[in-house]
């Protein structure tokens, strides 16, 4: 795009949209915000307002002491009009930004319609522009017609409409003392890598299945309906179809000896690296719809996970989005289309606040471009260039939706302990986002 074509398309006028479109405008730039509501309506939505909360009216933490406040600071600093929205409607919630949902709609609608340099459009997009600078961020809930629009253009392999997700623990808080380490068999060319095996006597492995059978379950809404795969079915259904399925399926013992006891447990749950600093495990085939109350009390009935925390929750639910490790590029742009930059849950990030963070990110590299600036990449440090890496980088578990969290930042080296290592954490995610100027040689 020369500098003579001024306006950059927004598909998508939920978090990450509106987000995107405001930073657009920052750098002198028309954005034309396409919305498909109220004349195409979703299965979620309620209103025609814009960037409304579908889901809870939480922001999440606004303490520096949990990652999603160390975000909502940096945010801030890049001039975010959600967390301007959210603390203009805030509502009493304790330390969480909690927002009434129609103020904080109607605030952000205001603040778009009075924008001078953004054309909000209300009809919806089936085609992406082939020429034109474009963002997409049409969310979970993005349209048959767009959807099938991105498989022709990602592949249709590299795009979900179901997420499958198991939990993912902080590794500073699994009992070591109660795992082994070792891949079946001890084969270390068997591809399954190097896992951490928490062993189950048979009482403990019981105790387990009863707390899977009788936890309360989150109800599959009517617009995410979906069939259960073999490849893929929550642990707790697989308990129902007898208590010793889970024996044979992901906790199997197979070819796994423990050096404690020398002998093969009666059980195994597998925890799995998320990253190279080995600073998050996965819980291997562990997808559930238990709440996540539920989950925290259920699974740390698991001896090695009895004081675990859990960075992300498992879940099954409806939920658009691109592998985009495969498919994007650092700025968010599509490699086989570097014109087309993806933001929001769609390129699976998980929350409102880091949906919307991308969308900043989202307008200021589209902007970037349209002017023929270079890229200014955002400080690996920061939250938000930690949320970036993990959808940017290749990994063997595959690709997997995910909010911030502290196991994503660089990894602190000190041996201290949790509370000063996330302090040091926040503090270099502040001095380092100071220093990114995206708006410099403008």
């Amino acid at each position: 795009m020369s500098k003579k074509q001024s306006s950059i398309i927004v598909i998508g006028a939920g978090l990450a949209g509106v987000e995107a479109a405001n930073q657009i405008t920052k750098f002198g730039i028309r954005a034309t915000l396409y919305e498909m509501r109220p004349s195409r309506k979703t299965a979620a939505h309620k209103t025609s307002g814009l960037a409304e909360l579908v889901c809870s009216n939480s922001l999440k933490s606004a303490s520096t002491e949990n990652a999603s406040g160390i975000l909502k600071e940096e945010m801030k600093h890049l001039g975010s009009l959600v967390i301007e929205a959210a603390e203009a409607s805030r509502v009493p919630a304790g330390k969480a930004l909690a927002v009434d949902r129609d103020m904080f709609s109607d605030y952000i609608t205001r603040k778009i319609q009075a924008n001078n340099l953004i054309d909000l459009r209300r009809e919806e997009v089936t085609n992406i522009p082939k020429k034109s600078i474009t963002i997409v961020a049409t969310g979970p809930l993005t349209s048959d017609a767009l959807c099938a629009e991105i498989c022709s253009l990602t592949k249709s392999e590299h795009l979900y409409f179901y997420d499958s997700i198991s939990p993912i623990i902080d590794a500073d808080t699994i009992n070591r003392l109660k795992t082994f380490r070792g891949s079946r068999y001890d084969r270390e060319d068997s591809g399954e890598g190097d896992y951490l095996n928490c062993p189950l006597s048979k009482n403990e492995y019981y105790q387990l299945v009863d707390g899977l059978l009788q936890g309360e379950k989150v109800e599959t809404r009517e617009f995410e309906k979906a069939l259960y795969f073999q490849s893929c079915m929550p642990v707790e259904i697989m308990c129902e179809r007898g208590r010793d399925t889970l024996r044979f399926g992901p906790l199997k013992p197979v070819g796994l000896t423990d050096p404690k006891t020398g002998k093969t447990p009666f059980a195994v749950l597998q925890l799995r690296t998320e990253n190279k600093e080995e600073t998050m495990y996965n819980m291997v085939g562990f997808q559930t719809k238990l709440r996540y109350p539920q989950q925290r009390t259920v699974f740390r009935k698991i001896p090695a996970l009895e004081r675990a925390e859990f960075l992300r929750y498992g879940s099954m639910h409806r939920n658009t989005y691109i592998d985009s490790p495969k498919l994007l590029e650092k700025d968010l742009s599509l490699s086989c289309r570097p014109t087309v930059f993806f933001a929001g849950q769609i390129t699976g990030v998980e929350g409102y606040v880091e949906s919307a963070a991308t969308g900043i990110i989202c307008g200021i590299n589209a902007s970037r471009k349209a002017l023929g600036l270079k890229h200014i990449p955002i400080p690996r440090e920061t939250s938000i260039g930690s949320l970036l890496e993990y959808i940017s980088v290749p990994r063997k578990s595959g690709f997997q939706p995910m909010n911030i969290n502290f196991g994503l930042f660089p990894k602190v080296e000190k041996e201290i302990g949790k509370e000063k290592k996330r302090k040091i954490i926040f503090q270099r995610a502040i001095r380092s986002m100071l220093g990114y100027d995206p708006y410099g040689q403008m």
